[in-house]
C-alpha cells in the first residue's frame, strides 16, 4: 500500500462505559478506497481483475430493460464526464471541453449513434458484469477463503434487479498463483443503468478496527442500558452539550457503533430497516457480513468524525461549505447504491463457497 488512512479515536471508550458489550466486539477492516491506478496484482475497488484469459468473463443472464433503463450512457461516456468534472473542480476558470475531451466526446457520440442505429440488444441478452472489488488475502487477512484461495473478486451487473432494484452481484474465490495469462481487455456492458453503478478505480489502505453493533442489533436489555443517561454520566463519558444529549442512543450509533464506508467483516450498517438474519441456502447456517459496499465513506454532520485523521480537514470543509463539480471527499469510489447508501454481501461461515447473498440496507 502506498498511503495510510487512520480512523481517529472514538470520543468515548465504549468498554469503559459499557463493559457488557465486550462479547459483541467484532474485528473489521476499513478499506479506505481512494482514486488511483491499481493494477491487476493489487487489491482495489473498481480496478482491473486478475482474471484468467482462458476463463469466460462473467455475464448476467437475467432479463434487462435496455430501452427503459433511464440512463443511456456507456461506461466510456461516464468516465469522460468524470474526468471533465475533476478538471473543472481543479480550475473553475476553465469552462467547456479541452480539445482532447472534445475528441473523446465526438468519438463516444459516434459510437452511441452506431449503437442506437443498430438498436439495443434484446432484453434477454447476457450483460458483461463490472468489477466492483478485488481483495488479496495478504492485504485483508480477515478474509476466510476456501482451500488454497487467496483472492476474492466481486462483480456486479450495472442494471437494477428485483427485489431491491439494485445491481446483482457475483463472487469468485481463486488462487492468484494459478493465474498465468491475464485477460487483457474484458468486455463491458452496452450501458450502465446508473452512473453510480460504475465504480471509480481506487487503491486501498486497509485498516484493522474493532466494531460494536448498531443499536438495532442490541438486545432489549442492552438497548435500555445504552439509552440510560445515568450510565454515561456516571462514567463521565457523555458530553451533555452534544446535540444527542437527550438521545444517547443516537450518539452511540453515530460515533461508537459500526464504522461507515467500505469494509470487510464487522457489523452491518443498519439504518432504515430492522436487522434480519440471512441463512445459507445450502446448509441453513446463519451468514455473516463479508463486504459492505457503501455510497459514502462517512456521513454528513457529526458523522464526519469517522473520516480518517489524514482527511479530517477536507471532511470538515466539505461538511461546512459542501462540494462542487460532482467532487465530494466522502464519495471517492463514485458508487451510489441508492438512498439506502449501503449494500451488504454475506458469506456462509461454514463454507465460503456456498452461495452468498446481498442485501440492501
Amino acid at each position: 500500500m502506498v498511503f495510510e488512512r487512520t480512523t481517529p479515536p472514538r470520543p468515548v471508550d465504549v468498554l469503559e462505559v459499557f463493559p457488557e458489550l465486550a462479547p459483541l466486539a467484532r474485528p473489521a477492516i476499513r478499506l479506505h478506497p481512494r482514486p488511483g491506478s491499481p493494477s491487476a496484482g493489487e487489491s482495489s475497488v473498481g480496478g482491473p481483475l486478475l482474471w484468467p484469459a482462458e476463463e469466460p468473463w462473467p455475464h448476467c443472464e437475467a432479463s434487462h430493460l435496455h430501452v427503459d433503463s433511464g440512463f443511456r450512457e456507456s461506461p466510456a461516456e461516464v468516465r469522460l464526464t468524470r474526468r471533465m468534472r475533476v478538471r473543472q473542480h481543479a480550475d473553475h476558470s476553465r469552462g467547456g471541453m479541452t480539445p482532447e475531451e472534445a475528441a473523446v466526446k465526438e468519438r463516444n457520440a459516434a459510437m452511441l449513434a452506431e449503437r442506437l442505429a443498430a438498436g439495443p440488444p434484446p432484453a434477454d441478452c447476457p450483460v458483461p458484469m463490472l468489477p466492483v472489488a478485488q481483495l488479496y488475502l495478504r492485504d485483508i487477512p480477515l478474509l476466510r477463503p476456501p482451500g488454497q484461495a487467496d483472492l476474492l473478486q466481486i462483480l456486479w451487473c450495472p442494471y437494477d434487479h428485483d427485489p431491491d432494484h439494485k445491481p446483482s452481484t457475483a463472487l469468485f474465490w481463486r488462487s492468484a498463483a494459478e493465474v498465468v495469462d491475464i485477460l487483457a481487455a474484458p468486455p463491458e456492458p452496452y450501458e450502465v443503468n446508473d452512473e453510480g453503478y460504475l465504480p471509480e478505480p481506487c487503491v486501498l489502505a486497509p485498516e484493522a478496527i474493532t466494531e460494536y453493533p448498531n443499536s438495532l442489533d442490541l438486545s432489549p436489555q442492552m438497548l435500555a442500558m445504552v439509552e440510560d443517561r445515568s450510565r454515561w454520566q456516571a462514567a463521565g463519558a457523555y458530553v451533555g452539550s452534544s446535540e444527542h444529549a437527550d438521545c444517547p442512543r443516537d450518539f452511540y450509533d453515530v460515533h461508537l457503533a459500526d464504522a461507515p464506508g467500505w469494509k470487510v467483516g464487522g457489523w452491518p450498517p443498519w439504518g432504515r430497516t430492522d436487522p434480519a438474519p440471512r441463512y445459507c441456502t445450502v446448509c441453513d447456517a446463519q451468514m455473516v457480513p463479508l463486504l459492505t459496499i457503501a455510497s459514502h465513506e462517512w456521513d454528513g454532520g457529526e458523522g464526519h468524525s469517522w473520516a480518517p485523521r489524514e482527511e479530517q480537514a477536507a471532511a470538515y470543509a466539505a461538511n461546512t461549505v459542501g462540494s462542487c463539480c460532482g467532487q465530494s471527499p466522502s464519495r471517492p469510489t463514485k458508487v451510489e447504491v441508492g438512498s439506502t447508501d449501503n449494500m451488504q454481501i454475506y458469506v456462509c461461515p461454514a463454507s465460503p463457497e456456498h452461495p452468498h447473498t446481498d442485501m440492501i440496507q
